[in-house]
Parts: C-alpha cells; structure tokens; sequence
C-alpha cells in the first residue's frame, strides 16, 4: 500500500483509505475521491493531479499523502506454441534472465518480470509453451488456467512466422478468450530467408488486432510490443469480439487466412536444410551424432583444461595464495589459521575454506562449467537437441520412454534441476517415474562430472571413462527391469523439429553468464561452508563419533577409510561438494573409484530431491530414492569385491 503522493505518473491505483478528519474525507466524496475508486495519477509537479471517471481532481501534496491507494497492476501474459522465441522476447523486454534454445518445452513454469511503457509499468508473465488451451501435460495446464483466471489485461501472442498455419489455431483460441490482444511474428528473418512473405497489414485485418513483425535476438521490433502495452494501458486496444467457435470450423477460417496473408516463394535448399535433413537419417544422422558427442567431450576437455592449466592454476599459486595467506596471517589466533589456511600449503591438502574450499569450485570446476555449457548453449540454439531424440527413440522405448526423454537427460547433465522439470512432457506416472529413475542414474550432473574427472584422471582417463560407464550401465540395466515390471506402454513419439538457425551471439553469451554466475553463486559458498563445517566437526570431535557409527557401511561394504563418513553425509546438500571434499583423503584409485559411483548414486542433492517431490509427488520420488540407494550400496560392493 502507498499513497497518492509517492505514486507514479502514469500509474493506476484503488483508493482504500482517507487517513484524514471528517471534514476533508467529505470534501474529496464530493469530487468523487473514495475507498473503491480506481485513479490514475497525472502529474505531481506542484499539486498531485489524478484522473477518475471523466474529470481530474488536484491535492495538495500534504492532502495526497493522507490519501492510501493500492497500485493496479497491468498485467500482460506472453502466450505462444513452445519454440516460438516468447522467452528471448520476455527477456529482451524485462532484462531478466532466462535460459532459452531451439526447441520446446525449455518454459515449465511461468516467469513474472516487469516492462517499462512510457512512465508506466506492466508485469510481464512468460507462460508456458503450448499448442492450445486443451492441455496435455501439466505446462500447458499452467498455461490455460491463466486465461481460465482472466489474469491478463493484454495477451501478446507470440507467433512463429516461419510457421503460420499451425501457430494460427492457438491465436484463434486466445481471441476467443475476449481479452485485448497483439500479434508478434516472431523470426521475421528466417521467414524472409525461407522465401516466406506475410502481409501484415492484411492479416491484422483478418484478426482485427495490431500484428507486429519482430526479430526478438536481435531486438528488431520490440519498441512496438512496448508502443503497444502503453497503447492498451490507455484503453486504446480493444478486446475482440469473437465468438467461440468448433475445431473443424477452426481450421477452416485459418486455411482462408494462410492463403490471403501467405506467399512462399520457392527458393533452393540451404547448408543447413540439406543438414535438417541429412542428421534424421539412420546412417548419417548417427555419423553426426558421433562426430557431436566427440567434439562435445573434446572441446570440454580442452577448453576446461587449458583454462586451468593457464590461467585459473597460475592465479590460485602466485597471485591468491600468498595473498590469502597473507591476509590470515594478521591474525593471532591459531584455531582460525586451521579452519581457513588447513594444516598444508598445498591447495588440494590443506583443507582450509580459503585454500581448499576456494580451489576446489573455481581453479578445477568452473572451467569444466564453463566449457560444458558453452557448447550446450550452441547445440540449443542450433536445434540440435530434437533430432538427437528423434534418433534416440527407437532405444528409448527399449527403456520405456519415447525419444524426447533424451532432452531432459541431456538438461539433466547440466543441473539435476531444470532436467527434473523438463520431465513435465512426460505424458503419463509411468513414464515419470521411468524418467525420473533414468535421469538421477544415468549421468552425474555437470559439477560431479567435472569433479569425478578431477578426482580420477590423476590415474589415468580410463579409469574415468570406467567409472562413467559403469553409470551408464547401471541406469540401462535400472530401467530395463523397472520396464518389465511396470505395466503400461511407452507411447509413441509427439514432437516439432526446429529448423536448424545459427546462434545469436549475445543470446548465446547471456545464457553462458547466468549459468556460470548461478554455479558461482550458489554452489561455489556451499563448498567453502562444507570445508569449514568439517573442520568443525573434526575439531569438536563430532566427526569421530559419526564415522563410528557409519564404519560397518563406509569401511566394511564399501571399503572406504572412516574419514569419508563426513563427505558421505554432506553429499545429500551438495553432490559436487562431496566429491571435492574426497580428494584431501588420498583415496586409492579402487576408493576413487568405488566413492565416486556411490556417492553419484546414492542420494540426490537436496535441491533435486526437493523439485522431484513437487513434481512426482512424495511417494514416486521416495521409490526412486530407495532404489537409487540400493543400486548404489550393490555397486560400491562390487567394485570393491571385484577389483
């Protein structure tokens, strides 16, 4: 709540209180000023002038600030088919940052940010993707209970101009709804290169609202979105008055419009067509994927590499260390030196939080992150990822799944987290709980991996690979069995395959800088912490007590030393943090490698465990535990049996 007096120019409100005597509350009821009233400020140079009804009163500034309001907000809802560019707009619009590609379903949940029209504000919610208000899957239910609510004041229905036709059934939906709306033809300029023509004068008189052509990437055309808001904020953008009408009749009216707004011009085939093409294809399309997937893991491999070798390891040893330790030098409390500095001068045996829990994270995993999703960010935006789960589908189904269940693996190699989410798509439980088991088992999330190769590449690369592979075949053979025991089907394959489109490199570096901030903000604390809360412990004894009564599992099944226990215990906050607190404990290369698939397999972070239950449900997520844990004590066992 506010008042008259600090509200902005431009901005609507609803009176709620008069705090003033019983005089002036009557005079201002008499200009109409009352609880109730809607009022919007015009000016506050000298008097604070509002409008309400037809007329507009002046107050006192003194007056004004006895005068409570609640400001109004203009909500405007970006409704679209997924892979239509409604996140890079939101984006663009707001500044906020938002994670987006080159194929459905990246939008699971609706995101609010603000827009700056004139002097004005409006919300803006980025709603989930979806190809009509039937929903299927439980995105699409996010996104028709929001027209179901009559939430919006305006709908911006982003439009893919590259595909009309198909795009027209939920713009015919959405003018039903009765709620003032605009038209943006998202990718004007792949339409245009594709030889496709659209008349935009003639198809916004067809659907009696503004159309507006836009290059979100580019920012092409969003001063007119913004234009448009402020128009509709003043009333000057009219609902439609369209009525409901049949599916049938649907497609019929967006036929006749294809035809008198939509000229295609025939033009050759593009590299990237005959490339669209060629990577479908049973042979070629696993020739490509090979030649993907090598390059992905030699690129990471290099950059991250390269990275700390040149840049990260030479500023940790002769810029920050004798800083650092400098620094804690000035103070006279030994206890302290040991929980900062640890009891080495070595960065990976001191086990201090400035030394060790600041190494870890930054010098040997934050490369591997940034290389990892660099090279994501340009398979995303490329469009790769779809047809990587069109080839992957006939062994999907092998497992229970159908092929776009690869997309939330591949999300899922990232953080465990937005993979979690992208199961959404999944249509039915069964294929959820499938999903669900395959994505915490299959591959450990990208700050594990980088730590896993830290930790074990000192022994050799194929004790890494060993130790990947080991993971892969436990989550095949997982969901191989749970297939058979489940009843129900693997339904069969529903997806758009994007055309294939060069990155934007602004896009491509924005989306790179909020996943790497968000692994330094958020991971990169917790490390620090997880050393600092050992010492701790070791100091206070507490340690000891726990690693006595963990031995029979730690020292006698896993053949692990004792001092592991703690790590073991922190890996349920972080699974990366465990991993990195494994390498001050000079494991053998049979603990490396036992530590690392039981620690990968046992539990999910607390953060993944968290979203499952909220997405699964409590007793999906706790079934999906449990056998996690069983694979990874059985495992543990093995390997140290075996080897």
């Amino acid at each position: 709540m506010t008042t008259l007096a600090t509200l902005r120019n431009g901005e609507e409100a609803e009176v709620k209180r008069i705090e003033a005597g019983h005089g002036l509350e009557h005079r201002l009821e008499r200009l109409g000023l009352r609880p109730g009233v809607s009022v919007r400020k015009v000016s506050d140079n000298g008097p604070v002038v509002v409008a309400l009804g037809g007329c507009q009163v002046a107050l006192g500034r003194g007056m004004a600030a006895r005068v409570l309001v609640v400001p109004r907000i203009f909500r405007v809802l970006l409704f679209g088919n997924p892979n239509v560019g409604k996140s890079v707009v939101f984006s663009r619009l707001t500044g906020l940052g938002v994670i987006t590609a080159n194929y459905g379903g990246t939008t699971v949940e609706y995101t609010k940010g603000t827009v700056q029209a004139g002097e004005r504000r409006a919300e803006l919610v980025d709603v989930p993707g979806t190809y009509s208000l039937e929903a299927t899957c439980k995105a699409e239910e996010v996104a028709r209970d929001f027209c179901r609510r009559r939430e919006a004041d305006l709908i911006v229905n982003v439009v893919d101009s590259t595909n009309l036709e198909r795009n027209l059934y939920l713009t015919l939906e959405l003018l039903e709804q009765g709620i003032p709306m605009v038209v943006v033809l998202n990718k004007w300029d792949l339409a245009r290169r594709k030889g496709i023509e659209i008349d935009t004068g003639e198809l916004s008189k067809r659907l009696k609202v503004p159309v507006i052509p836009v290059v979100a990437v580019t920012g092409q055309g969003l001063k007119d979105i913004v234009r448009s808001v402020e128009r509709a904020m003043d009333g000057q953008i009219a609902p439609p008055a369209m009525k409901p009408i049949d599916h049938k009749e649907r497609w019929h009216i967006i036929g006749h419009i294809s035809q008198e707004v939509q000229r295609i011009v025939h033009k050759h085939p593009s590299l990237l067509e005959r490339l669209e093409d060629a990577s479908l294809r049973p042979l070629s399309g696993f020739m490509m994927a090979a030649a993907v997937l090598a390059f992905t893991f030699g690129a990471v491999r290099l950059l991250g590499e390269g990275l700390i070798n040149h840049l990260f390891d030479p500023f940790f040893q002769h810029v920050y260390g004798p800083a650092v330790r400098w620094l804690v030098g000035l103070v006279p409390w030994t206890p302290l030196h040991h929980l900062l500095l640890g009891r080495s001068p070595e960065f990976m045996e001191s086990f201090g939080a400035l030394t060790t829990g600041v190494y870890i994270p930054i010098a040997l995993v934050l490369p591997y992150i940034f290389a990892f999703y660099l090279v994501l960010g340009v398979l995303e935006d490329v469009g790769y990822l779809p047809r990587l789960a069109v080839l992957l589908d006939r062994f999907m189904h092998r497992l229970g799944l159908h092929g776009y269940a690869a997309i939330p693996l591949v999300l899922g190699c990232g953080c465990k987290v937005p993979g979690v989410l992208a199961l959404r798509v999944l249509e039915s439980p069964r294929e959820r709980f499938l999903g669900l088991a395959l994505l915490l088992m299959a591959a450990p999330c990208l700050p594990q991996s980088a730590m896993m190769v830290s930790l074990l590449a000192p022994f050799g690369f194929h004790y890494v690979l060993m130790a990947f592979g080991i993971l892969a075949l436990v989550a095949v053979v997982n969901s191989v069995v749970l297939n058979r025991m489940l009843r129900g089907e693997a339904p069969e394959i529903v997806m758009e395959i994007p055309s294939y489109q060069l990155p934007h490199p602004g896009t491509l570096l924005r989306k790179l800088w909020f996943r790497v901030r968000s692994f330094i903000m958020e991971a990169s604390p917790l490390i620090v912490l997880g050393v600092l809360a050992v010492n701790i412990l070791d100091m206070a004894g507490a340690l000891a007590v726990l690693e006595g009564l963990a031995r029979p599992l730690v020292a006698g099944v896993l053949g692990l030393p004792a001092e592991s226990v703690a790590v073991i215990l922190f890996g349920f906050l972080r699974k990366d943090i465990s991993i990195a607190l494994l390498f001050p404990l000079h494991l053998t290369v049979k603990q490396a490698v036992t530590a690392s698939l039981f620690l990968v397999l046992y539990l999910p972070c607390l953060a993944t465990f968290f979203v499952a239950l909220r997405e699964a449900g409590w007793r999906t997520a706790l079934r999906v535990v449990a056998i996690s844990f069983a694979w990874a004590t059985l495992v543990g066992w093995l390997v140290k049996t075996v080897w």
